[in-house]
């Protein structure tokens, strides 16, 4: 349990970090599931999917290869 506890605070540490610098908070999911739960882990999924493909592609933190080529 202790582990679940540090885990959410790391998650909102991260949450936080990364609105900061730009990205969308809707990229960024967290969710317990346990090993039995195989339709919650199918369901999340599909869920987190389909929100990060609502946000179109991401606009910050991307490399332009032509100006590394």
């Amino acid at each position: 349990m202790a582990g679940n506890l540090f885990a959410r605070r790391r998650f909102a540490v991260l949450k936080n970090l990364l609105e900061y610098v730009g990205i969308e908070p809707g990229r960024l999911h967290f969710s317990w599931i346990s090993s039995a739960e195989a339709t919650k882990f199918q369901d999340t999924v599909i869920e987190v999917t389909e929100s990060v493909k609502a946000l179109g592609p991401a606009k910050h933190m991307i490399k332009d290869v032509r100006k590394v080529a």
